[in-house]
């Protein structure tokens, strides 16, 4: 390299215009050298090459996600089993390890992230797989609650990996309308975990061995799978398009090239300390935090719904299975939610706004209704679940807003540390006091979900005010003259011209960028 300067977004002098800016390759995308001398992708090429990326990564995507949200659930599911019993767990001290997971979840949240930009996506990420595998199936061998605790604290930190990763890979492999449905897709199999949880806990019921009880049996058996998988991840999961072992070299660089049009190109492994001051400073930032934190302070329902429904007077496997038609309404409206938000543009917000309602609804229904009317309280439970579609389209939104890799990085883990402080609160609303009726708890959860839908809407008003502003601007030409130098096969140094998509800029920097509403 003749020369290197970092890019900022200063405007470009007349002379660097005409004569271009050298960039060093460590400032620009990963994809920026593999798409040279690629400027255009036949739609069906496009096409083949994203079916071809569904076939490979989605399906794996999806099965984690289910994995991961099964294993979550096995600390609720375990309590019709006898963990409580077991273990001589007192009301406070279960809601703690619901609790747990989510602080130790928080806290390593960025150590997380920043782990996912300097390591491989894929093996960082099946790492953490193995080791919560283990730490799932040694919740059988916990005799109190000291022992629960640790196994949930590594429970937490392991799992703090996932999330963060499947947001990083799909923006890296998917087009920002095809984000909004993949991150639906894998996401709705929270609803398919909660079914087959069920299904497993309920065969769990009627094992009967000596010396190891139903809830010993759903931590092996779920742990077991986890294991499974994470062999499966460190060997068939890819970490970027640039390296995706089941595409050629010619279709890695037009898998980079597909998705130009988000402008945040794939990744770059060096940690911008000005992108991540931008992120700390961006008001949008903070607000989808405020989002997250209020959406899932009612996820404690998660660890409470087969204790509810038992209030409601059905017995253990009643309730059991009963607490699977949460996972179908979940995948019900998960489903339905990302495919409306993607076939209207730019309605994203009033999307996840509406879903709100019938929640809204539910949770009247479970406070008003008398408390003989079982079959009514237990439809408003399930109406619960349905807003759930609001928080995974502010996932893939939030992806779509945000460009700069660093910049990425940060914002997601803020966003998900919101999404643990909420998670971490919920469970202390809980009180022994409260029960049968909680109506102190489903007061607190209607508010959130009351203000949840306002807060989408000022996000939408906040970016459509500044696309109008990008709009009135003349164009920007800060960034057209830039370019990389490529050794080619023969050993001659050439100039690259870098497009602008693939510099790394955020989304203040790149005047063009526009945000999707």
């Amino acid at each position: 390299m003749s020369s290197a300067s970092s890019i900022t977004g200063n405007a470009l002098s007349k002379d660097e215009k005409r004569h271009g800016v050298a960039v060093s390759v460590k400032d620009v995308d990963t994809g920026a050298q593999l798409v040279s001398g690629i400027t255009a992708l036949a739609p069906e090429e496009a096409l083949r090459i994203r079916k071809k990326i569904d076939r490979n990564i989605l399906p794996i995507m999806c099965m984690l996600y289910w994995v991961q949200f099964m294993d979550k659930s096995t600390l609720g599911n375990s309590a019709i089993l006898g963990i409580e019993q077991a273990t001589h767990l007192s009301t406070n001290q279960y809601n703690w390890l619901g609790t747990i997971y989510y602080l130790s979840y928080l806290v390593f949240e960025y150590p997380q992230n920043l782990a996912l930009q300097h390591f491989p996506v894929g093996k960082w990420m099946s790492i953490n797989i193995f080791i919560w595998g283990i730490a799932l199936m040694c919740h059988a061998a916990c005799k109190n609650f000291a022992g629960l605790l640790v196994v949930r604290i590594i429970l937490g930190i392991c799992e703090a990996s996932i999330t963060a990763g499947f947001l990083i890979v799909s923006s890296m492999f998917y087009t920002r309308k095809e984000q909004t449905l993949r991150v639906g897709y894998w996401f709705l199999m929270n609803g398919t975990a909660q079914i087959i949880i069920g299904f497993i806990a309920f065969g769990a019921l009627h094992i009967e061995t000596t010396g190891f009880e139903p809830w010993q049996w759903l931590m092996v058996i779920t742990g077991a799978i986890t294991l499974v998988l994470a062999v499966i991840y460190w060997f068939f999961f890819p970490d970027s398009p640039t390296n995706a072992w089941f595409l050629t070299m010619d279709e890695r660089a037009k898998a980079v090239l597909r998705i130009k049009e988000n402008q945040t190109g794939v990744e770059n492994k060096r940690f911008k300390r000005e992108q991540m001051i931008e992120a700390l400073t961006d008001p949008k930032t903070w607000i989808f935090a405020l989002f997250a934190a209020l959406d899932q302070i009612p996820n404690s329902l998660t660890n409470q719904q087969q204790l509810i429904m038992a209030s409601f007077g059905f017995n253990n496997l009643q309730a059991t299975l009963l607490a699977c038609m949460n996972g179908v309404v979940e995948i019900l409206t998960i489903y339905t939610g990302v495919h409306f938000a993607s076939r209207w543009p730019n309605m994203r917000a009033y999307v996840g706004a509406v879903y709100f309602l019938p929640t809204l609804l539910g949770i009247l229904l479970v406070n008003l209704l008398p408390w003989s009317d079982r079959i009514g309280l237990l439809f408003g439970q399930w109406m619960t679940g349905i807003s759930v579609t609001a928080f995974v389209l502010s996932l893939s939104w939030l992806g779509n807003v945000t460009a700069g890799h660093t910049k990425k990085i940060v914002t997601n883990a803020i966003m998900l540390s919101a999404y643990c402080i909420g998670n971490s609160v919920g469970p202390f609303m809980w009180e022994q006091q409260y029960k049968p009726r909680n109506h102190v708890p489903w007061t607190v959860i209607g508010v959130c979900y009351a203000t949840c839908p306002l807060i989408l809407l000022v996000i939408r008003a906040m970016l459509a005010r500044e696309n109008r502003k990008r709009d009135a601007e003349p164009v920007d030409e800060s960034y057209d003259g830039m370019f990389i130098e490529h050794i080619t096969e023969d050993g001659k140094r050439v100039e690259v011209k870098v497009d602008k998509e693939y510099l790394d800029l955020t989304d203040r920097q790149n005047r063009e960028f526009r945000y999707v509403l």
